[in-house]
């Protein structure tokens, strides 16, 4: 386990795309960013659960609209690199409503765990664990569990069926997510518990 993680900051440190410092200051910035927006709090993905707060629907749109426009341009002028994975139709189905009963359970994404631990939250610490658990068992297991992940549907991307018009492809894309997160009413759930005389 020590020579995986290991050989995980060698790739980072040796990909030609920045250091292992670069990559921590960008993991500290984003944690900031949550921090500051509050997605690290249970009462807004509670409350965007019971379509009571828009905050998250509204950062994740921004977020992948312009990480989208972003990403695209660090890898056509080569500063990025990327592999698509392959479409299992089994496990892509089974995964999605693992990974949606874990955050209904705790109330966070898995980027805002870490930033919990960063502030003493006990329940993010008991979610880090099982992720952790849940991924060493994956992993050993993997050779058996890939024979049940269901149909390959190879490695597909949108812009691959528009290759000549892949940056309006994406701009489109950016665009409709930033128009559709900027409409969006602005909701903010309160928890009753919250306004109960002591």
């Amino acid at each position: 386990m020590i020579d995986r993680v290991t050989n995980m900051f060698n790739i980072v440190a040796n990909g030609g795309h920045g250091s292992v410092w670069t990559v921590l200051f960008i993991g500290f910035l984003f944690g900031a960013i949550i921090m500051y927006s509050r997605l690290d709090k249970f009462e807004k993905m509670a409350g965007f659960m019971i379509f009571e707060d828009t905050l998250v629907p509204r950062m994740a749109m921004t977020t992948v609209a312009l990480s989208s426009l972003g990403f695209y341009f660090l890898v056509q002028n080569g500063y990025a690199t990327f592999a698509i994975k392959p479409i299992l139709l089994g496990g892509l189905i089974t995964g999605a409503i693992i990974f949606g009963i874990g955050l209904v359970i705790l109330g966070k994404c898995p980027s805002a765990f870490f930033v919990s631990v960063s502030e003493g939250r006990v329940d993010a610490f008991v979610g880090v664990l099982g992720g952790m658990l849940g991924g060493a068992v994956f992993t050993l297991l993997y050779p058996w569990i890939k024979e049940f992940m269901g149909p390959n549907l190879g490695n597909l991307q949108v812009t691959q069926f528009f290759t000549e018009h892949s940056l309006l492809v994406v701009l489109i894309f950016s665009t409709i997510l930033l128009v559709t997160a900027y409409f969006l009413p602005t909701l903010e759930y309160k928890d009753p518990a919250d306004f109960k005389e002591k």
